[in-house]
């Protein structure tokens, strides 16, 4: 399945299954997933717009659907929360356009969300920016990692003629 070949039913069925993938992650997760201190493992999920693109929007259309129904911190969560997902992705995507080493895709989901949601959540918490994004940052390693080796195997079972190349970038592709 070459992902270039997707139909737009096919994209649409992947972007639902993935949007409903983190919406039931976060729920799982909820319990270290929110506040001052979390690792949010459903943001691990924005590494597949590596392989995906199209996954940009639907990806941040999931963070502001879990932070309506989970998050209880209002209109300003929900929506900074969607947009650090489309950012999050669109820089992930900007990786693999751009031919960098596929280990650069943890970057975004460490410092994005780390460095982004700590804009409101500092205000709404009342806690110092410089250490709620640092809390924030050393939660978000966990999914960082878990995104990049997340694409590594995804990137073997889908092109698994193309060995280190399995990225989809043909022979460039590193690992």
């Amino acid at each position: 399945m070459e992902r270039e070949n997707l139909s737009k039913l096919q994209k649409l069925t992947i972007s639902a299954m993935v949007i409903a993938l983190y919406v039931v992650v976060l729920g799982a997760t909820q319990s270290f997933s929110f506040g001052a201190y979390q690792i949010r493992i459903a943001t691990s999920l924005y590494a597949l717009s590596y392989l995906f693109p199209f996954l940009v929007l639907p990806l941040g259309f999931a963070n502001f659907l879990a932070n309506t129904l989970f998050g209880g911190l209002g209109l300003l969560d929900m929506i900074g929360g969607g947009l650090v997902g489309i950012a999050t992705s669109a820089l992930i995507v900007a990786v693999r356009r751009l031919g960098w080493p596929r280990w650069l895709i943890g970057l975004p989901i460490l410092l994005v969300p780390g460095l982004g949601v700590a804009t409101w959540l500092s205000y709404l918490l009342q806690v110092p920016y410089w250490t709620m994004a640092l809390s924030l940052c050393i939660g978000q390693a966990v999914p960082a990692v878990v995104g990049v080796v997340l694409v590594h195997a995804l990137g073997r079972v889908l092109y698994p003629r193309r060995g280190k190349a399995a990225d989809g970038r043909g022979k460039g592709g590193q690992t």
